[in-house]
């Protein structure tokens, strides 16, 4: 079962409703309990598997060319005088509030402490991430529309 299975249990039991529901396989159990006004809490536990193991092979990594080497620690550095903006949580990134509203900032903008950045949907709940530092935005790291994971930089920042 996976995370895709595990979403859709949990829907068909906040829809059918059920107040509490538990599954248990060869592989794993997971109850599933739901309350009026409570949100639905999940409980997974994996259950030891002895299965053997096959041989993992490993690829040669192919060798990067120079050039690029060489331009990576110079980008970095010029990088490191920026504030870098990360994911607080995993999610979906939008750099909008909706598809026919303006973006909520475009590279070098000036941006102060609490200005609305972009939006992480995670679970059908849009979070709102809002700037930790005043500045210019230097640069936006993400695509809109695109996945983004804990900790993942989503701007850098300028504080000058």
């Amino acid at each position: 079962m996976d995370l895709k299975d595990i979403q859709n249990l949990i829907k068909f039991v906040a829809k059918s409703g059920a107040s509490e529901v538990k599954l248990e396989t060869e592989d794993f159990k997971i109850t599933i309990k739901t309350g009026s006004g409570e949100e639905s809490t999940t409980y997974v536990q994996q259950v030891p598997v002895s299965t053997p193991m096959a041989p993992v092979m490993q690829a040669q990594p192919a060798a990067a060319p120079a050039p690029q080497e060489a331009a990576a620690p110079a980008s970095s550095a010029e990088e490191s005088k920026y504030i870098t903006i990360k994911s607080p949580i995993i999610g979906t990134f939008y750099r909008k509030p909706s598809p026919d509203k303006p973006t909520f900032v475009e590279v070098g903008q000036d941006i102060k402490e609490g200005d609305v950045l972009c939006i992480i949907e995670a679970m059908k709940l849009f979070n709102e991430i809002e700037s930790e530092v005043s500045g210019k935005v230097v640069k936006i790291l993400v695509d809109d529309s695109s996945p983004v994971e804990f900790d993942q930089p989503l701007f850098l920042v300028d504080p000058s």
